[in-house]
């Protein structure tokens, strides 16, 4: 999956996520899969080559009113054509992403992302739910094209007793699989979204251990983000004012980030105390409900903008919290590493890709200690 640092609510960007809806119908059995991968296939049947799009806008508005419509839409989708070209270039030629044909591609939805997904973990703990896939193996989020059947697995796995969290994504890469393409709403994100959306994709599709989902999203998580930034700072400047709204954003998320693992440390300490379940839930929400009240009434003193003030009145649960752990378990393992290996990122990437290589004797089995022992730390 992918984060930005992302929030998991509506009205902030929205989490991109490497769902396993993997393969063909015909390639695996059992109903899921097989709805799934023909919602999927039917979306990659309709994609049409990114190269063409720029011309639809006339042929698809030549009855407007407005006589100017089409060339307004053929020049919004030339500048997106661009771009994306742009950051696929930055991405694979520049980064050393894995070459690939991935959104070269575009599908036209009529909705504002591709589809919701369902995670879920215990009431007195951070036990995580998992779900087993063909190919990818276990993997703590379970993905739906058709937000119905998302909230039909969460009434399911809350008669199981857990607390459950749906959130919509708007990307997923299928690992090799497919040409993942572009989507209609993507063309409205600003540059750094965007570019920080395909590199983190595309560094799936260039490394991604099985059964080694934390490490995984963890990596992607952070090579999209710093990716991005340097793809903003090459483009317009270190002094240009999206540089800086970007500053502005980056310190606005480590803080929310920095906030939520308070609340997860003060939550685990007491999931890990001998009180009783019963107990443990009744103080759960006591101390759920504290911190929002405290977010509220700091905010100014602790954001730049208004993009976080909706956390204050979130239902959040474990689930929820769990997707911070998800994200940012160790914190800034893959930041410090980055910084201890002098700020490279095609080399931290290039150190990266080793980790596909067939683990040697003596190695660790640990990703994490293999990419150290890559970078030479």
């Amino acid at each position: 999956m992918k984060v930005s640092p992302t929030l998991f609510y509506t009205g902030l960007p929205v989490l991109a996520a490497v769902l396993a809806i993997l393969g063909a119908s015909a390639l695996f059995s059992g109903c899921y899969t097989l709805k799934q991968g023909t919602i999927m296939l039917g979306y990659l049947g309709r994609a049409i080559p990114l190269d063409s799009l720029a011309g639809n806008g006339a042929q698809n508005s030549a009855d407007s009113a407005e006589p100017d419509a089409g060339a307004a839409v053929d020049e919004e989708n030339r500048r997106f054509v661009e771009r994306v070209r742009d950051i696929r270039r930055f991405a694979m030629e520049e980064l050393g992403l894995a070459e690939s044909s991935n959104y070269t591609r575009y599908v036209e939805l009529d909705r504002e992302y591709l589809a919701a997904v369902v995670s879920a973990a215990a009431k007195d703990s951070f036990t995580r739910h998992e779900w087993w896939y063909p190919v990818v193996g276990r993997m703590p989020y379970k993905g739906f094209f058709n937000v119905k059947d998302a909230r039909r697995e969460r009434e399911k796995l809350q008669k199981k007793d857990l607390d459950v969290w749906v959130r919509q994504v708007d990307a997923f890469s299928t690992l090799g699989w497919f040409k993942d393409p572009l989507y209609s709403y993507m063309r409205n994100y600003s540059d750094y979204r965007l570019a920080e959306l395909l590199i983190h994709e595309l560094l799936h599709t260039t490394v991604y251990l099985k059964g080694e989902s934390q490490f995984d999203e963890e990596l992607a998580e952070f090579v999209g983000s710093e990716g991005a930034r340097l793809y903003i700072e090459k483009k317009f400047g270190a002094g240009s004012a999206e540089y800086q709204d970007l500053t502005d954003s980056e310190i606005d998320s480590i803080a929310f980030v920095a906030y939520i693992r308070e609340l997860i440390a003060e939550l685990d300490t007491l999931y890990k105390s001998g009180v009783s379940r019963e107990e443990k839930l009744i103080r759960k929400e006591a101390i759920i409900r504290a911190s929002q009240e405290r977010f509220d009434s700091e905010y100014e003193t602790r954001f730049h903008s208004e993009n976080y003030r909706g956390f204050a009145s979130l239902p959040v649960n474990n689930a929820y919290l769990e997707l911070y752990r998800l994200y940012y378990a160790d914190g800034s393992f893959f930041r410090d590493l980055y910084e201890r290996s002098g700020r490279d990122l095609p080399k931290y990437i290039a150190a990266v890709k080793t980790l596909k290589e067939k683990r040697a004797s003596g190695d660790p089995k640990d990703p994490k200690a293999r990419l150290a022992k890559a970078l030479g730390l």
